[in-house]
């Protein structure tokens, strides 16, 4: 099983670790993230003004600018632990042992503008940097990153994939037509006062991050969507498949 996910937008820097390697990352990753790394490392060296415009921040992120210009000497730790916000919270990785953290090492990638997937046990250093962002001398990330990735999740051949990305991130490799037989693309609900669905929006992440905690710490090992599904169920959730859409239906606030 391979979970996709977006990143956070706050991060936590890691005070000690080994600055960036990219000779450890799959090979098909390492031209473009050293393309990536190189323009917005000088971007924000070079041009710290046009980088607060470029990465549509505010005065009082500024020192976001200094942390990107410093990446490839930086401290580096695991991506669960650098990776903060709602979704990473319900996730609650640090809590996670045996089996479930395992399989969370190996079977979660977090979709990143600055490394193209980053699976959560890779060491990494906190950034910043946007999928829509568009920066100086380099095409869309898009094209960027769609071979590198395309090619890594080919190299990983899962049985099924869990998509939860974003719209902006799922834009980095969308997902290939040979693919979406072994795809769902995750979508939480909320039931309503006569049945009807209305999409979650508030409490999206926290939600995608309980999905995930739950099928880590679930004892099947799912090879199809609809196996997928029965972990879920198993799990406690509402949930059903259609058309390639993996439907979590959850109960209105009280």
């Amino acid at each position: 099983m391979l979970i996709l996910l977006p990143p956070s937008e706050s991060k936590e820097s890691p005070a000690r670790g080994a600055p960036l390697d990219l000779t450890t990352r799959p090979a098909a990753l390492r031209a473009p993230t050293e393309a990536v790394l190189t323009a917005l490392v000088g971007l924000c060296t070079e041009s710290p003004a046009a980088a607060r415009e470029v990465l549509n921040l505010t005065p009082n992120q500024a020192d976001l600018i200094d942390v990107n210009a410093g990446l490839r000497h930086a401290p580096t730790a695991p991506a669960w632990q650098v990776y903060t916000g709602v979704l990473y919270g319900a996730l609650d990785f640090r809590s996670l042992r045996g089996a479930a953290k395992r399989r969370g090492l190996a079977d979660v990638w977090v979709m990143s503008a600055l490394f193209g997937v980053v699976p959560l046990g890779e060491a990494i250093p906190a950034y910043r940097l946007s999928a829509g962002t568009s920066l100086p001398g380099l095409p869309p990330l898009r094209q960027v990153w769609h071979a590198g990735i395309d090619a890594a999740v080919r190299d990983a051949d899962p049985p099924v994939i869990l998509d939860l990305r974003s719209g902006p991130y799922a834009s980095l490799w969308p997902v290939p037509k040979d693919l979406r037989t072994r795809t769902v693309v995750g979508k939480i609900w909320q039931a309503g006062p006569e049945g009807e669905r209305v999409a979650v929006s508030h409490h999206n992440k926290a939600y995608k991050g309980r999905v995930v905690r739950s099928l880590l710490q679930s004892r099947r090992r799912p090879r199809t969507p609809q196996a997928l599904l029965a972990s879920l169920i198993e799990g406690g959730w509402v949930a059903g498949l259609d058309d390639g859409r993996l439907d979590i239906v959850i109960d209105p606030p009280t």
